[in-house]
């Protein structure tokens, strides 16, 4: 890897990582697209510079993190089962699923098929609350976990998951937005830990332009995807994920 492949995937990390079409597995097809080793620092890269997505969600959101002590200690409920059932499938997740195409591509069709029919089913309901309970954020928690799997999208799954608990689009799409932060930064400290020892200099200097990039591009993913879903379904990001499956059924 050189610093334009690292600035290229911060690019589509800061783009993907909060709209319902997987970051992870954006970034595990373009790095096979650029024809990168599938080593163990890429896994870890694709993994720290989400970190810098995250970041973002800081910045923007800091006055509320700050002053709402309620929704902290739902994001932290919503994060439990994530915690528990991530530290358990560490070694699984990154040693078989991380890197995988098979997994990514089916995970991403799949994902976009039930993001059309979920927008579809969901029009003959109610408009969901503003309000998230304990026992939703717990529940939203689980619903997360699944994303565990490359190319299911963290982002899909909280969110689908939230709507069908009966939370309104935009209250998920927040909460979503802000459960990131202890998920991704968990396991991004965790890698970091078990595999910092191994980096090179030139390797930290890769994972920090790639974490300065996302950072700066998911501040105007965060917002264009705020001002989008005021007004449309997410049957736009469905259907992009069946044409990218279907692409990369081809062209990998």
């Amino acid at each position: 890897m050189n610093l334009l492949d690292a600035i290229v995937l911060g690019i589509i990390e800061g783009i993907f990582e909060f709209l319902p079409v997987s970051s992870t597995g954006h970034l595990i097809l373009a790095s096979a697209l650029l024809k990168l080793s599938n080593t163990e620092f890429l896994k870890s890269f694709e993994i720290a510079i989400q970190l810098g997505a995250i970041l973002s969600v800081v910045v923007l959101y800091a006055r509320t993190l700050i002053t709402d002590r309620a929704l902290i200690r739902k994001i932290l409920v919503a994060f439990a089962p994530t915690c528990i059932i991530g530290l358990a499938a560490y070694k699984i997740v990154k040693h078989y699923l991380m890197g995988n195409e098979t997994v990514v591509i089916a995970s991403t069709l799949i994902g976009g098929i039930c993001l059309i029919v979920f927008e579809l089913w969901q029009r003959k309901r109610e408009k969901g609350a503003k309000e998230i309970s304990y026992r939703q954020a717990l529940l939203i928690g689980v619903f997360q976990t699944i994303a565990m799997i490359p190319g299911v999208s963290r982002s899909a799954a909280t969110i689908i998951g939230g709507m069908l608990l009966g939370v309104e689009r935009k209250s998920i799409v927040e909460f979503s937005f802000l459960l990131a932060i202890p998920t991704m930064g968990a396991a991004t400290t965790l890698d970091i830990y078990k595999n910092a020892a191994s980096f090179s200099m030139g390797q930290i200097e890769l994972l920090i332009a790639g974490f300065v990039v996302s950072f700066v591009v998911a501040l105007l993913s965060v917002k264009f995807f705020l001002h989008y879903i005021q007004n449309h379904t997410f049957i736009a990001f469905g259907i992009y994920r069946i044409l990218l499956a279907c692409a990369f059924l081809l062209f990998l």
